[in-house]
């Protein structure tokens, strides 16, 4: 049986494993809208205060209306997409990432939060090593296997490694309910890999590397890319 620890005895020098640097953000909330209890899923920046989410128990929301969070976090629901989630407006002047910090919850995937409820330590816990810029509402789990004694043994084997950043959305977790694939609708996400990096995963292929994507998240931007 193999484990994550061969992985410098299954690569080639000159290989290049691609990682995914964003970071998970607490991005689920639960208020209210009067009497009505209001959950909320973070899904995609818009703009500096504004977010679309996905929202429970949504059929209680009105264009308009504020939902009120713990710790003076406030929001407004401004529009309904045809997906069923909206955009809402957070209130206020304090950037959006010290309300989030303040109200927010860490959105474990449904494998983990149907076992457990979150606790403090999901906020280092449920994090590559690699995060660094905030913005994914679910992490690249795939890296979450990687150690930095992993890939001191990976650099010492020849095999590179770089980083790029797709904020992973919410839709990540929709089951495909199409019996085409083809007709399943996609979330966009936002993604960015600047161009020093992509001249270096260029050239490490010219010159007969792989390039080897951690995870689902790095290879859909490699490959829209």
């Amino acid at each position: 049986d193999r484990h994550v620890g061969d992985l410098p005895d299954l690569r080639r020098r000159g290989d290049v494993l691609v990682f995914n640097d964003t970071r998970v953000i607490p991005a689920q909330l639960e208020g209210r809208r009067g009497e009505a209890r209001i959950g909320v899923t973070l899904h995609k920046r818009l703009d500096l205060r504004r977010w679309q989410a996905f929202v429970r128990n949504a059929k209680r929301l009105r264009l308009g209306d504020r939902i009120e969070f713990p710790a003076d976090v406030a929001t407004i629901a401004e529009e309904r997409h045809p997906d069923g989630s909206w955009t809402l407006a957070f209130a206020g002047d304090e950037p959006v990432e010290v309300l989030l910090e303040r109200a927010g919850q860490m959105p474990l995937p449904p494998y983990i939060a149907g076992k457990r409820p979150t606790d403090a330590d999901d906020r280092s816990d449920y994090q590559t090593m690699f995060a660094a810029r905030d913005g994914a509402v679910a992490a690249p789990t795939a890296a979450l296997h990687f150690t930095p004694e992993l890939l001191a043994a990976l650099a010492e084997a020849g095999v590179g490694h770089e980083t790029l950043t797709l904020h992973v959305g919410a839709g990540t977790f929709l089951p495909v309910k199409a019996e085409d694939t083809a007709d399943h609708a996609m979330h966009a996400e936002w993604g960015r890999i600047d161009e020093a990096t992509a001249n270096r995963l260029n050239a490490a292929r010219a010159a007969g590397g792989r390039i080897i994507a951690v995870g689902t998240t790095s290879l859909r931007l490699l490959e829209s890319a």
